[in-house]
């Protein structure tokens, strides 16, 4: 992840260029987006409060990158991501999910993200705490009443060993655990026993309401502990998200991650063009319409009640998208329509970009199927007769059949390895060569027949 004061809109496309091939005006539209984000921050406040994100409209079949173009672009600049899809929303009154629920998710991805930079801030506190946890465990201090463990031949003087003892022997121990020595020693330890759910009749839906109904139950119903036991090993992962609490202020957290939210949150709302309705006053496109006019305050800019507090939507980037096939952006209520001012058309990809797709990209098709056969100690390679083999395989059945973009690789590629991937771990021939002769004999004839291809592929 880079910084992200320093990102330039160049840098950013670089970056993007290593995952998704092509959609360049895609690319430099999100780019400049988040260039402005670092522009509006070093305004004066004045001007600060003026500018506003301008959302993007991104317009293009499924399967040549909207979605992904949003989530790297995210991860790229460190910010909270979420994505929606439109259809999951029905206007208020209908049974469906209500649009602020979207903000609130976005908030609950920002406090994970800060709360794990600062568990990896204070970790080796963190890690300190359950091993004294543990030591507690193997070697209960002398306020206990428990008699004390025999342990690696130790033999106590007495139920009740004298501070000095306790010290020398827990020394011991954790020498021992540095060493990984007692990973799979089994202790009890005691955990918090999670609240059991509730429910009420006639009560309105508390997440809508922005109510964490378990943490409300929790602070008014005494914690319940339990004693379970598990190895050490096992204790670690247990013990550490409880004894990080004790080391994060989460106030300061929950403080740092609203602003996060707010200021560089990015919701990518797709389908969007299934909401959108031929402008009937009857029938489905009334909820269409309906969904629209429930998004149209968050897109806009509104206050929303989370479990963490009120969160302005102001300065939120949306990323709208959708193929727009049996519709058009203007078939949008016009106030939307606003709301989304830069609109950028993605192209259908054709067999070269398959080719590209397969084997340029850092997470590229072909380097995943090579990298798990790897995990078996085979040996995979590709011809690059074979590659454009199923490149042209792929374009044509996206072509024949529905059009599914660069997602009619995966199940082109995963019937073509399907024997090599079954008999992997049993073959004694480490090395597996594919070329263009084997994807036609394993995939011709299912090609031929659209029957078959149209179930199987």
């Amino acid at each position: 992840m880079h910084d992200f004061d320093t990102l330039t809109p160049r840098q950013i496309v670089e970056e993007l260029n290593k995952y998704i091939i092509g959609q360049n005006e895609a690319k430099k539209a999100v780019a400049i987006a988040i260039r402005n984000r670092i522009r509006r921050q070093r305004l004066p406040e004045e001007w600060r409060k003026e500018v506003i994100p301008k959302n993007i409209l991104l317009i293009g079949p499924t399967g040549v990158g909207k979605t992904e173009i949003a989530r790297r672009l995210a991860q790229l600049s460190g910010s909270p991501f979420l994505k929606v899809e439109a259809t999951k929303f029905t206007e208020v009154g209908y049974v469906g999910k209500n649009v602020e629920s979207m903000i609130r998710d976005l908030v609950e991805i920002a406090v994970n993200m800060v709360k794990q930079e600062k568990i990896k801030e204070v970790e080796p506190k963190i890690k300190e705490l359950v091993e004294e946890r543990i030591l507690e465990a193997l070697v209960p201090s002398k306020k206990q009443s428990v008699p004390f463990a025999n342990i690696f031949g130790f033999q106590p003087q007495s139920e009740q060993p004298d501070e000095h003892d306790i010290r020398r022997r827990r020394a011991e121990l954790r020498e021992k655990l540095k060493n990984g020595e007692l990973e799979d020693m089994e202790i009890e330890i005691d955990v918090e026993a999670s609240t059991p759910g509730v429910g009420f009749v006639g009560i309105p839906d508390m997440e809508d309401m922005g109510i964490d109904f378990s943490q409300v139950l929790g602070n008014i119903l005494p914690k319940q502990k339990k004693r379970r036991r598990m190895k050490i090993s096992e204790a670690r992962r247990v013990l550490a998200p409880i004894e990080s609490e004790k080391v994060i202020d989460m106030d300061e957290v929950v403080q740092k991650a609203l602003v996060l939210a707010q200021e560089r949150g990015i919701i990518f709302i797709d389908e969007l063009d299934k909401v959108a309705g031929g402008g009937q006053t009857h029938g489905p496109d009334v909820s269409r319409q309906g969904v629209q006019r429930d998004l149209l305050p968050i897109v806009e800019g509104t206050t929303v009640t989370t479990r963490y507090g009120p969160v302005r939507t102001d300065y939120i980037l949306f990323i709208g998208a959708g193929a727009f096939h049996m519709t058009k952006p203007t078939d949008l209520i016009p106030e939307l329509q606003g709301r989304f001012p830069i609109r950028v058309e993605l192209e259908p990809l054709k067999e070269d970009d398959f080719i590209r797709i397969l084997t340029e990209p850092e997470n590229a098709l072909v380097k995943q199927y090579k990298a798990l056969l790897y995990t078996e100690g085979v040996e995979l390679d590709f011809t690059q007769d074979a590659i454009r083999q199923i490149a042209k395989i792929a374009y044509q059945l996206n072509e024949r059949l529905e059009n599914i973009g660069a997602r009619r690789l995966y199940t082109v590629v995963e019937k073509l390895l399907e024997d090599i991937m079954f008999q992997a771990p049993e073959v004694e021939e480490k090395k597996v060569v594919i070329d263009g002769e084997f994807v036609v004999k394993k995939l011709g004839e299912i090609v031929k027949d659209e029957n078959i291809s149209s179930y199987i592929l």
